[in-house]
């Protein structure tokens, strides 16, 4: 039973800044790839921010300088600090979790509103 739950979305003014966090269960956490993905709605779901087992990281070029992934094995966590939050950030951001190869696992969503 694979498990992913975020917390951590809720509504701030823009410039603001929010920490979202994802604990895992139910996987070997420390050999996946773990990423951040937002969908607007209207929008396709795209890439935010992705750590790999190393702690090698890649951003989305419209959140890089603002945003920073990280995670901790030791809670089977991983993490997005949100600051410098602008409207168009706005979005539902989902937990995933992928093995290289492999189809993944999402958690549920958490909203992030940034009010305009």
């Amino acid at each position: 039973q694979v498990q992913l739950v975020e917390s951590g979305g809720g509504l701030v003014q823009p410039g603001g800044s929010l920490r979202l966090s994802c604990e895992a269960s139910g996987i070997r956490f420390s050999i996946y790839s773990m990423g951040w993905y937002r969908q607007a709605p209207g929008k396709q779901r795209e890439l935010v921010a992705a750590i790999a087992p190393g702690g090698s990281t890649n951003y989305a070029s419209s959140v890089l300088g603002r945003f920073t992934i990280s995670r901790d094995n030791t809670k089977n966590t991983v993490f997005l600090q949100m600051n410098s939050l602008k409207p168009e950030d706005t979005a539902v951001y989902y937990c995933n979790a992928r093995l290289v190869g492999r189809d993944g696992y999402w958690g549920q969503g958490t909203q992030v509103t940034v009010s305009s």
